[in-house]
């Protein structure tokens, strides 16, 4: 039943057609009602999703629309990630599924050298049989364990290995489906143009073209609060050397409390100016009448923007996909974040790390603007697709790997077809 759920929400809702809410925000923005936000793409230009849609009626045609986690890919031509994630299932049922589905009860940590009922459990719960004490054996089955289900592989069967271990395969099993179901929205591998392939769920982008992978780079995306969603858009044109529009919330929590505490001349220091309106026509306004107090209070809202150059948030580059949810791919001055592995802190835009590379690959070179100092557009000559997805599990030729799941989209999925069976004490 849960697979045939799954696939239903490949063209409505649950949301919708039930006429409810989900059981948790999934996104802090404005969806379509016929979005199931955390499977679905939100296509934003519509030209670039008859290709996916052709190959869903294919599958419907092949009596193949249900079959989640099995070789559509032998048929029908898939992206790589589903092959990937579905070798990946074949993967973890052979090595995690078949094994003892009992329960461990709570208790302190289990390390080398522990003895008694619990480790007992563990060894059974592992495929190690019931007697015996935590003895190398063990210490090598829970790092593999941790290693696969996103756990710090340090041996040691805390609390977190613990509650892992009794969510039971089922659970991860279903995972895998939640995570193929988003893979199967992604173009196929007869799809021979270029496009770029944004992965929130490890903050991580590639560029394809061919049907193949040609590189790819970390990428910093939303913060819970702002999550970047699930969409597929063409990049048209890139803004060089670009201004960096505030957001209002920024401008009052920010920056009217630095210049309230600083004076003006943080916002000369900064490179910031104040704008009359929202509108192309704005035109720059004297800070001097701003009333700051009111602005930090919340009472009014500013529109304030980082001019080109030195410090700006935008860096040299962005790479513009017009939306209404305000997503686009940007440089940053700040590289460091990169070198971190909590990277789920933007806006909702995606920072990138290497912006200039990817602007060679876009472009065939970075493209330069005709004044450092004012933002100017270019033109691409052939637009480039954009997908946003979001996964979180991952396969490779040693199986499934359980990822975090930053935005809870997972949890709010499965909520909706009940907990799996519980396993059983022994």
């Amino acid at each position: 039943m849960l697979f045939r759920c799954l696939c239903l929400l490949a063209t409505a809702s649950l949301a919708a057609t039930a006429g409810a809410r989900p059981p948790m925000p999934l996104e802090p923005i404005d969806l379509p009602p016929s979005v199931q936000q955390g499977v679905d793409l939100i296509y934003i230009d519509p030209e670039i999703a008859p290709a996916i849609r052709q190959r869903d009626a294919l599958a419907k045609e092949l009596g193949l629309s249900n079959e989640v986690g099995g070789g559509v890919d032998l048929l029908i031509p898939m992206n790589p990630l589903y092959t990937q994630l579905r070798r990946g299932l074949m993967s973890y049922r052979a090595s995690w599924s078949g094994l003892p589905q009992v329960k461990i009860d709570a208790g302190p940590a289990l390390k080398a050298g522990a003895t008694g009922e619990r480790v007992a459990l563990l060894r059974q719960r592992l495929g190690l049989g019931g007697t015996g004490s935590f003895d190398p054996a063990l210490d090598k089955a829970v790092k593999a364990y941790q290693q696969a289900h996103g756990i710090k592989p340090d041996g040691i069967a805390g609390a977190g290995t613990i509650a892992s271990l009794n969510l039971g395969a089922a659970h991860y099993e279903r995972l895998l489906m939640i995570n193929l179901e988003r893979a199967r929205r992604l173009p196929s591998t007869s799809e021979r143009g270029r496009y770029i392939l944004v992965d929130a769920g490890a903050a991580r982008l590639y560029m394809f073209d061919g049907g193949k992978v040609q590189d790819s780079m970390k990428v910093i995306v939303g913060k819970t609060a702002s999550a970047t969603p699930m969409m597929a858009a063409l990049i048209r044109y890139a803004s060089v050397n670009p201004y960096w529009n505030v957001p209002p919330d920024l401008a009052r929590t920010l920056i009217a409390p630095k210049v309230l505490s600083e004076g003006l001349g943080h916002l000369k220091a900064e490179r910031y100016e104040v704008l009359s309106d929202w509108s192309p026509e704005a035109t720059v306004v004297d800070p001097k009448t701003i009333d700051w107090a009111a602005v930090a209070a919340g009472k009014e809202e500013l529109r304030m923007r980082q001019l080109p150059g030195r410090g700006n948030s935008m860096g040299d580059i962005k790479f513009m996909m017009p939306n209404d949810y305000g997503i686009y791919l940007h440089d940053t001055p700040d590289k460091a974040l990169f070198g971190k592995d909590e990277r789920w802190i933007s806006n909702g835009c995606v920072r990138l790390e290497d912006a200039r590379r990817l602007a060679k690959w876009v472009f065939g070179d970075m493209p330069k603007g005709s004044n450092p100092d004012a933002e100017e557009d270019i033109q691409l000559e052939k637009p480039v697709p954009v997908y946003i997805t979001y996964l979180t599990a991952d396969a490779s030729s040693k199986g499934a790997q359980f990822r975090k799941d930053p935005y809870g989209r997972d949890a709010a999925l499965l909520a909706r077809f009940g907990p799996p069976k519980e396993l059983a004490a022994r």
